[in-house]
């Protein structure tokens, strides 16, 4: 499918705005592109207690699940923050990503120059822990 790569770029810079980032000031957004044209966004969310804090990834991918979508609703992602070079995904949100998107599904990392690079989601995370680990 055909889609504007910039207007999702937008959009997870969109999603950013909503951050709650009192400690690091590190505001990330993250913006799910679905087959109906639907957005669903995400942003990261810091608490006192760092363990609990949430990245814009993981909100994104747990707005779609509780709205009902599947990762066969998925086109693609982008993800944005404000480095220098597009953002990198942490560890544990490409282990989330690696269960909730399809393994073939675009994911555009960038910055908030709207510089990005693309990878497939499978490329993110090789050898990623499955259900059939279990």
């Amino acid at each position: 499918m055909s889609f504007d790569k910039l207007k999702l770029i937008e959009k997870a810079i969109e999603a950013r705005e909503n951050a709650y980032a009192p400690y690091s000031n590190f505001k990330v957004g993250a913006a799910i592109l679905l087959s109906n044209g639907v957005y669903i966004l995400g942003c990261n969310v810091e608490n006192a207690s760092y363990g609990l804090t949430n990245c814009a990834e993981r909100t994104a991918l747990f707005s779609l699940i509780s709205n009902g979508y599947k990762k066969s609703d998925v086109i693609a992602m982008a993800i944005v923050g404000a480095t220098p070079e597009p953002i990198s995904p942490c560890g544990a949100c490409r282990q989330v990503m690696s269960e909730l998107l399809p393994s073939d599904c675009l994911v555009i990392l960038a910055n908030l120059d709207k510089k990005y690079i693309e990878y497939s989601n499978s490329d993110l995370l090789p050898y990623s822990f499955k259900e059939e680990c279990l």
